[in-house]
């Protein structure tokens, strides 16, 4: 495991404080990051044991009135989908009457 997590189901209206103040009771928290209006970000933790005790204890508590989703993060996916380069179909014509 890391020591980055994943925090989901978060209410719009918890602020960073909150969030630190929660983790912090489980070892040092190195950073947050919360995504604004998708209910969710990242707590890093100072180590994996950490992550591993915050995650045990903080999975399916209730803050601001959600229950949290807490997870091991994954790693960022370069890119994205990649598309298939080509001319595709379509109509070539104008097909109207002159």
């Amino acid at each position: 495991m890391g020591n980055k997590l994943y925090v989901g189901n978060l209410s719009y209206n918890t602020t960073q404080e909150t969030v630190k103040s929660t983790f912090a009771a489980h070892g040092n928290v190195v950073s947050i990051t919360l995504i604004p209006g998708k209910g969710f970000g990242f707590v890093e933790m100072g180590s994996d044991e950490e992550a591993l005790k915050a995650k045990t204890a903080l999975n399916g508590l209730e803050l601001d009135g959600r229950q949290l989703k807490v997870d091991e993060a994954r790693p960022k996916q370069e890119g994205g989908p990649r598309r298939e380069s080509g001319f595709g179909g379509g109509s070539r014509g104008g097909g109207g009457r002159y």
